[in-house]
């Protein structure tokens, strides 16, 4: 597990821009399953994170015509047991952090895995999400 100083300035980058954080199973269970839409980041320490997950995110919300009912995130490494559980929801996608995963009425309709967002700008993240948030939101 990451140490909470490294951990906390990396969750206040998307919860100062109005994600709410899942930290525990159940929290987990009430968003996802919840009517209407979902955005599940992953948040995470490496660079990919930082450099383009975070700031796609981020803008995506910022700039597109429709969004997501709730925007949330959780942190791998960190939030271990809350991860665990959003990750049950993934399926059939394997384990990824950072990650993004879009739920309409309970059920993914969109995922973006690690491999899509390394190498990638925060811009090409962000169009990615909104041509989602377009089509389902």
């Amino acid at each position: 597990m990451y140490p909470e100083e490294i951990v906390i300035p990396m969750k206040k980058d998307l919860t100062s821009a109005g994600f709410t954080e899942l930290t525990n199973p159940d929290a987990v269970d009430a968003a996802i399953k919840a009517e209407g839409t979902t955005l599940v980041v992953v948040n995470s320490v490496c660079g990919c994170a930082a450099g383009a997950a975070r700031p796609g995110a981020k803008l995506a919300i910022q700039n597109s015509g429709k969004r997501p009912d709730r925007i949330t995130t959780v942190f791998a490494g960190f939030d271990t047991e809350a991860v665990a559980r959003a990750r049950q929801y993934f399926a059939p996608y394997p384990p990824s952090s950072p990650a993004m995963a879009l739920f309409k009425d309970g059920k993914l309709v969109h995922f973006i895995e690690r491999h899509h967002i390394e190498g990638r700008s925060a811009e090409m993240i962000a169009q990615n999400l909104m041509g989602a948030f377009e089509e389902y939101c």
